[in-house]
């Protein structure tokens, strides 16, 4: 049998007559539930293709914004527009175009990866027996799964069913791949494998990807944007919400007996163990002194910022 090349196109084919650029348009999205939690308040965001991380703490509202983009629950005011089509006047028309990866997905306990890819991709609208196989032998291949593929999904390794998660996300060739908190649980290499994967597609879709693992959205997006408490608290690119504490940070490394003393003192941005002391972090426009240092300020010094001053 001639060998399926490992190429992007294949997840793409029925979109390759079409235009290539997505866009995906949310206006004044709003959630509280029956209970009275408000889990979205007024969220604004545009996106186009290419990857889009979404970072915030637990219970900040992410995965209900994700359910709401997915169509899985509805919402109380506002608009999701995918390439002009209202998610809620019509949302078949955004299914149809949607890859999905939730945070926990169950499976048939006694399938194989070959028969529940295929199971799922004729629910997707696969129906052409030979472009089905083409497109789960290459996403097999693609996830490193190929090996694998007559094992029982239930009983794969975490990373392993992460990967087979990527695979039915890519089935029918989406327009739109929604993934929440991908690489919780993973080890090193196979988080590694999961960017490789989603930086190789990210051209072709409208990648959102939502987790609270700074160094993800650090290593993987050109865009981003923080949701806390329900609300958008920034947008844009990664390198410009650093920029906010240039020259504002400092660091200084203290025993753990000088740690409470220290917190009385400063209201710090952070507090790292290393190497059995505590580095710790505050932001100042002025040098505080004390033996602090200045310091170059990364993803995650913003993130904390950018969290304590919409507390305040």
């Amino acid at each position: 049998m001639e060998a399926v090349a490992i190429t992007p196109d294949l997840i793409t084919d029925a979109n390759k007559h079409s235009s290539n650029e997505n866009q995906l348009k949310i206006s004044g999205l709003s959630k509280t539930y029956h209970n009275g939690f408000r889990a979205l308040n007024n969220v604004n965001l545009t996106l186009s293709n290419g990857m889009f991380g979404l970072l915030g703490p637990n219970g900040a509202g992410k995965s209900s914004f994700m359910r709401s983009l997915a169509t899985l629950q509805t919402f109380d005011n506002g608009n999701i527009i995918f390439n002009g089509e209202d998610s809620q006047a019509n949302p078949d028309a955004i299914r149809k175009c949607l890859g999905y990866l939730p945070q926990e997905f169950g499976v048939y306990p006694k399938m194989s990866a070959v028969q529940l890819l295929d199971y799922l991709a004729v629910l997707k609208g696969v129906t052409d027996k030979t472009i089905r196989k083409k497109q789960i032998d290459y996403l097999l291949a693609l996830t490193n799964l190929t090996a694998h593929k007559n094992k029982a999904v239930a009983n794969y390794s975490g990373g392993m069913k992460q990967r087979f998660g990527i695979a039915q996300a890519l089935l029918g060739s989406p327009k739109l791949l929604i993934i929440d908190e991908p690489t919780a649980g993973l080890d090193p290499a196979e988080r590694n494998s999961f960017h490789n994967i989603l930086s190789d597609i990210a051209e072709k879709m409208i990648i959102l990807l939502s987790t609270h693992i700074v160094e993800d959205i650090n290593n993987l997006c050109p865009k981003m944007a923080i949701l806390n408490a329900g609300e958008i608290c920034f947008q844009g690119e990664p390198q410009a919400l650093i920029n906010t504490l240039q020259s504002r940070l400092w660091r200084k490394t203290i025993s753990k007996n000088e740690l409470e003393q220290v917190q009385q003192q400063y209201e710090l941005l952070s507090v790292r163990l290393k190497n059995g002391c505590y580095q710790i972090r505050l932001v100042s426009d002025i040098n505080p002194g004390h033996g602090f240092t200045p310091v170059e300020a990364d993803l995650e010094d913003a993130y904390f910022h950018t969290l304590k001053q919409q507390q305040r």
